[in-house]
């Protein structure tokens, strides 16, 4: 099976490179992209000789090449190189390049009618609609790589998808779920990084901390699967076994259970529709024993009423959110501004861009890409005025 990665030296990339050196003889490495980490990207291609290894900082491109000077391993730096790596032939593409910068990489991998194992939530909550029409088009298919929606995707009967009642995904309510907000007030970016459960990138691991990553899955899900954003649901599940679930009109409630390892979801959309071995701990229940369930709270995390809002107004509204929430929370691994300064940062740019007539839904990915950078200008405005303020 021929595979590309899309973000090779992150956390998704990383445990997808694991299941490829434990599996050698199925997978053959395509091509492997990078944003500013060269010195991984250079090892993991001498480790597993892609045809093609990308680094989208362009500045970085004679560092690439003299790393992999006599491997016989393609390099390329800059926008048009990482279109030309996710373009080219693969069976599944790894699209796991964090933040808006995986837009238009992805895109391109669409284009070529390959299955996507999706992790980048920009593609859908910035530009859901333009994004899945392009899917439509190109006759490809979108496998859920993030643990909630695979979850789902595993569970759903496509058969009986008018018979679905509700989804519901799961949070761990991160590392503040028991806290008030008057006590995450001084939450330092240190704490914040401290997810209970999983192990993952920093800015998804404060996206969970805010709830935010809940939020946008949320709008992930409504693109994604057959359901009215109203049929979307959240439990907050601290254990984080039950991933996702799928309740269907004749009261059934299937669930798909998994020890908190991104492992297990990549294996799945990697040998999809087969199965195939992943090292994931496997699930005791007996020493589990006992697994709670709690409603979020939208006032100590108003993010993700945040997500739901926009989500239900549409408007380009879920692009400025995603936005305006990548610069705030940068803003705050930056110590520039407070943990509950991320979502009143948000919520400043949406009420913003209202004002100033920006809400417009994306016709197609190039606009929703001149909104993000809109929202992001927006916000970083409002940073700027919270630290002279």
């Amino acid at each position: 099976m021929r595979i590309s990665i899309l973000g090779a030296t992150g956390s998704i990339g990383t445990s997808t490179l694991d299941l490829v050196e434990r599996d050698r003889a199925r997978f053959d490495l395509v091509a492997v992209t990078a944003n500013r980490n060269v010195e991984d990207l250079v090892a993991i291609a001498r480790q597993h000789r892609p045809a093609m290894a990308v680094v989208a900082d362009e500045t970085l491109g004679p560092v690439l090449a003299n790393g992999l000077a006599g491997t016989g391993v393609a390099t390329g730096a800059g926008p048009t190189a990482m279109a030309e790596a996710a373009a080219m032939e693969a069976d599944v593409v790894v699209a796991a390049i964090t933040g808006a910068a995986g837009l238009e990489p992805t895109l391109a991998a669409v284009r070529t009618g390959a299955a996507i194992a999706l992790a980048n939530k920009e593609c859908l909550v910035c530009a859901g609609a333009a994004f899945m029409a392009e899917v439509k088009r190109a006759g490809g298919t979108i496998l859920p790589l993030d643990s909630e929606h695979n979850a789902v995707f595993q569970v759903l009967e496509q058969d009986n998808a008018a018979h679905i009642e509700k989804i519901v995904l799961t949070a761990s309510g991160g590392p503040f779920r028991a806290r008030s907000r008057d006590e995450m007030r001084a939450v330092t970016p240190a704490q914040a990084l401290k997810h209970p459960n999983w192990s993952m990138g920093r800015k998804i691991t404060i996206d969970s901390a805010t709830l935010m990553n809940k939020g946008l899955e949320v709008i992930e899900a409504f693109h994604l699967f057959p359901v009215r954003a109203d049929q979307i649901e959240v439990l907050v599940h601290p254990q984080s076994v039950i991933h996702g679930m799928v309740q269907y009109a004749d009261g059934s409630l299937l669930a798909q259970l998994g020890s908190p390892d991104m492992r297990t979801p990549i294996a799945h959309c990697l040998a999809w529709p087969e199965r195939a071995a992943a090292p994931s701990n496997r699930l005791d229940l007996v020493e589990l024993a006992t697994l709670t369930f709690e409603r979020p709270d939208y006032e100590r995390f108003p993010a993700l009423a945040l997500a739901r809002q926009a989500l239900k107004r549409g408007e380009g509204t879920t692009t400025v959110l995603n936005g305006a929430n990548e610069v705030a929370v940068y803003a705050f691994l930056d110590g520039k501004i407070g943990f509950l300064d991320i979502a009143a940062t948000v919520e400043r740019a949406i009420e913003a861009a209202d004002v100033r007539g920006l809400l417009v839904e994306p016709a197609s990915v190039g606009d929703a890409l001149d909104l993000d950078r809109a929202a992001r200008a927006l916000a970083s405005e409002f940073v700027a005025l919270t630290v002279s303020g």
